[in-house]
């Protein structure tokens, strides 16, 4: 695994001097650019787009050749793993993921087995192959997997959610049958994840969407538990090189001490979090990604110069930062406004690792 012309995603990680902070979107390959649309279109349906290799590669491409992005994400959707599990995934217009059989008695769950990767999910890992191929080593590629609770409140509650009503009944009715859900999700993400790994994923993120509606016990105990156990299995050297585990819980800044001693490598902040206390809490244990609000890109070029300059003078000096979003990019949102951004991460980040 040949290291990228440019690894400052990679080093900022590792926690290394780099020339200036790493940049990448969630959802950088995605709705708010007119390539993506038209290959959407093209695809016909947004599954039959992430079940399409090399259509998957192209939007995985797309925003890399657009900005001086420091990595590519590969191109899928968290839903795939419940997907291989022969849920029935379909998507509604307006409304999102839905599936057609949801888990939730003894026998859903006894039925469900862990997916073949090179099988079941064969059309990711191909996707990881193409673009690591198209990036030719210009940077590196993210692999990524939602994490088990996430993963199981679209599985039992049949799709998305506001209240959660029906995994939380579940979680306090019946903790055992969770806990055996979320034992076989983990065991499917890390072989997932492990062979994202062998394809050719040069770091991995675990979204966990939902963590943040949990109390702090239930988060400790049926979220991050699963995901250090998807860490600890995962291998943290592939070909000579160290694989990175960056874990995102949306909304659970409160929890970053336990998240920082997970054995990750790095931790995703949303906006709501202040950038300066949570590097004062990790004490340098681990990097940290984000956290600028999506919306703040709606705005004039200006304001967005100078939201960049906030989360910069925020985290402060030094490596251990990877500027991101605090969450997915929004689908209206102007790409030329993304051209502002990323130059100025690029260049106002740069006197902070003089």
């Amino acid at each position: 695994m040949n290291r990228p012309a440019n690894d400052r995603l990679l080093r900022a990680l590792r926690r290394e001097p780099v020339d200036a902070t790493p940049v990448w979107i969630m959802r950088q390959a995605g709705r708010y650019l007119p390539e993506y649309r038209a290959v959407r279109e093209r695809a016909g349906s947004f599954l039959k787009l992430c079940t399409t290799p090399e259509l998957a590669c192209e939007v995985t491409l797309q925003p890399v050749r657009r900005y001086p992005l420091d990595a590519a994400i590969v191109f899928s959707d968290i839903l795939t793993v419940p997907d291989a599990m022969g849920l029935g995934l379909h998507f509604v217009e307006g409304e999102g993921p839905r599936f057609a059989r949801p888990v939730r008695t003894d026998a859903d769950i006894d039925a469900l087995g862990v997916p073949d990767p090179e099988t079941e999910l064969r059309y990711v890992l191909d996707a990881v192959r193409l673009a690591r191929a198209g990036l030719a080593g210009s940077v590196p590629l993210i692999g990524f997997a939602g994490s088990p609770w996430t993963l199981a409140t679209y599985m039992v509650e049949g799709g998305s959610s506001r209240d959660f009503a029906v995994i939380k009944r579940l979680l306090f009715d019946r903790p055992e049958l969770l806990h055996r859900l979320l034992d076989v999700l983990a065991r499917a993400v890390a072989s997932y994840l492990h062979a994202q790994i062998a394809a050719g994923a040069q770091a991995i993120m675990v979204f966990d969407t939902w963590g943040g509606v949990l109390d702090p016990a239930s988060y400790r105990a049926f979220s991050l538990a699963y995901m250090e156990r998807i860490v600890a299995a995962l291998p943290r050297e592939y070909d000579g090189h160290r694989i990175p585990v960056i874990l995102f819980t949306k909304g659970g800044a409160q929890h970053l001490d336990a998240i920082a001693a997970s054995g990750c490598d790095a931790a995703g902040l949303d906006w709501t979090a202040d950038l300066a206390a949570a590097r004062a809490r990790v004490g340098g244990r681990i990097a940290l990604q984000g956290n600028l609000d999506p919306a703040v890109l709606y705005a004039a070029p200006e304001r967005i110069r100078a939201g960049v300059a906030g989360v910069l003078e925020a985290y402060g000096a030094g490596s251990g930062h990877v500027f991101n979003l605090g969450h997915g990019i929004h689908a209206d949102t102007d790409p030329e406004r993304v051209a502002v951004l990323v130059d100025a991460v690029h260049e106002l980040s740069a006197p902070y690792h003089a």
